[in-house]
């Protein structure tokens, strides 16, 4: 289990407001994230990750403490090996499709996998810029899939792809995450695109 408890202060158009998140994440669930535009989901999904610091809280993975203000304690983002999906994808420029993923795993077998799944096979070779936008961000799902995590954070996954692809990739995803028991936290736009996936629910103010 995954037990959040932490605050931010977070720069808005109308001053300072305070982030406030206290929740439990249960094994192998699914949440959706919803909320406003500048409500902090995105930094929320980085404070887990380890990319962005608290101002003050606790994160904890099954009895391994990731942050704690005051005991400061703070796990850097590759202690926490967290699988993240980036609103802009973040990929690597010079890197092929398939060095993305080997950058992340040796598994030959997990790779093909993937690539399948990401409906990237014969794109294998090329890199981001020769891609489409769907295309980089099926990659970037993929890439962030590939260590076999247990967390995997996802920032507006779906928003470059088309409703039949969407569709697809959310079937064979939902596959994955049981096969990996991996926890699973979507930040989405559109819940409604998340109306198929049986899971919890938070809301960002």
């Amino acid at each position: 289990m995954i037990a959040v408890n932490i605050e931010k202060k977070l720069k808005a158009y109308n001053g300072l407001q305070v982030l406030r998140i206290k929740k439990d994440f249960l094994p192998g669930g699914i949440t959706r994230i919803t909320g406003p535009s500048g409500a902090g989901k995105t930094t929320f999904l980085k404070m887990i990750a380890g990319l962005i610091t608290p101002d003050s809280g606790i994160i904890k993975t099954n009895s391994i403490t990731w942050f704690d203000a005051a005991q400061k304690i703070n796990l850097s983002p590759q202690q926490r090996r967290v699988g993240f999906v980036f609103q802009d994808y973040a990929l690597f420029p010079n890197m092929t499709v398939k060095q993305h993923l080997e950058y992340a795993t040796d598994d030959a077998e997990w790779i093909n996998r993937l690539l399948h799944i990401g409906g990237l096979d014969t794109f294998a070779d090329h890199r981001p810029g020769h891609l489409s936008g769907g295309q980089q961000q099926r990659l970037a799902i993929m890439r962030a899939l590939a260590i076999k995590p247990k967390l995997l954070l996802m920032d507006e996954p779906f928003s470059a792809l088309d409703l039949k692809m969407k569709s697809a990739l959310i079937a064979d995803l939902q596959v994955l995450f049981t096969k990996l028991g991996a926890t699973t936290l979507i930040v989405s736009h559109n819940p409604q695109e998340l109306d198929g996936v049986s899971g919890d629910e938070l809301e960002i103010f």
